[in-house]
């Protein structure tokens, strides 16, 4: 009677082993975003797509609206496996390695496809082998691909038309040294507040002006306290998936393969979504009176380059930098 007692533990114990083995990953996946939002609408298909392409072998559990914590609480969760991607800008990982910071460097690249080439070099790939190096935590993908915006503008309560425009605008400014420094150089009063103060500031004339991307203009309300808008282009942006290395190398390979199938169709759904989205929401800011221009930006880059030339210099921009960007200006033979 006691051995087919043991027995049979034993067989369920095996049942149980076998049937873990085989069960279905879950990764959590946190976000800043509203799931209406484009960019919540881009992770609710990502992680649609994963379930397609791992027959449900790979579950992505989405986390809006910072539901797992602030930035910080979760780049730890995100260390230590609690989670296993955080959809946020990859120059949040220059805790890590410092240099990243420069993935958002202002008037240094001509377009997308130009910087592109520049997140994908030698430089940057190393950038992030350091990074991971001291995080384990890794992009998944290319870098550049899911694109964030799809690009800058600068609203103001008083017309912007020329860099000249610029001298003396009061303007917001993330807590955040090299934008600080560069809108500084180009006139600016650069003055640091949270974003959510924003809107009440420029209605109370602390600040004029605030760059963001063209896509959160309309759902921040400013053109009602900031009427006018130009296109900048003041760096491009991506919305990096960083993630877990030791979950991303404990999948198998056919896992591996649909997840990054889902990132890859994702992320070309980010380009088309966002123009979409930024077409109907400037007709709509139009019609209801707001200004806009596409600033001749090259004399924002000229003096820009001459602040990094000056930076390099006096060694303070990373090795490498200034000669990659160069390099990447044009496509690889």
């Amino acid at each position: 009677m006691q051995r087919s007692i043991s027995t049979a533990v034993l067989a369920a114990i095996s049942a149980a082993l076998i049937s873990g083995a085989v069960q279905a990953d879950t990764w959590r996946m946190a976000t800043k975003m509203p799931v209406d939002s484009p960019e919540g609408q881009l992770f609710e298909h990502f992680a649609e797509r994963v379930d397609q392409y791992t027959d449900g072998d790979l579950t992505i559990q989405v986390f809006p609206n910072e539901q797992l914590g602030k930035e910080d609480a979760v780049l730890e969760q995100l260390q230590s496996g609690v989670v296993d991607i955080y959809a946020e800008g990859f120059n949040f990982m220059k805790r890590w390695e410092p240099a990243l910071a420069w993935v958002v460097a202002p008037f240094a690249f001509d377009d997308y496809e130009h910087w592109s080439r520049f997140m994908n070099s030698d430089l940057v790939n190393g950038w992030f082998e350091e990074a991971a190096r001291k995080s384990g935590i890794v992009p998944l993908g290319d870098p550049s691909a899911v694109i964030r915006g799809p690009y800058r503008v600068l609203v103001s309560s008083t017309p912007v038309e020329s860099i000249d425009d610029v001298d003396g605008l009061k303007m917001r400014m993330p807590s955040n040294q090299l934008l600080m420094k560069v809108w500084d150089n180009l006139g600016a009063q650069v003055m640091t507040l949270p974003w959510t103060e924003v809107y009440q500031s420029i209605s109370k004339n602390i600040v004029q002006a605030v760059t963001t991307p063209v896509s959160m203009v309309e759902s921040m309300r400013f053109k009602e306290v900031a009427p006018y808008l130009a296109r900048t282009n003041e760096y491009y942006q991506s919305i990096g998936f960083m993630t877990n290395q030791a979950a991303l190398e404990g999948l198998d390979d056919d896992t591996r393969v649909g997840l990054m199938r889902a990132y890859r169709e994702t992320a070309k759904e980010s380009h088309e979504l966002l123009a979409e989205v930024t077409r109907k929401s400037l007709a709509r800011m139009k019609k209801d009176g707001l200004s806009y221009t596409e600033l001749d930006t090259q004399p924002f880059i000229e003096r820009t380059q001459k602040l990094y030339q000056q930076m390099d210099a006096d060694g303070d921009l990373p090795e490498g930098f200034l000669e990659t960007v160069k390099a990447t200006r044009q496509p690889a033979e």
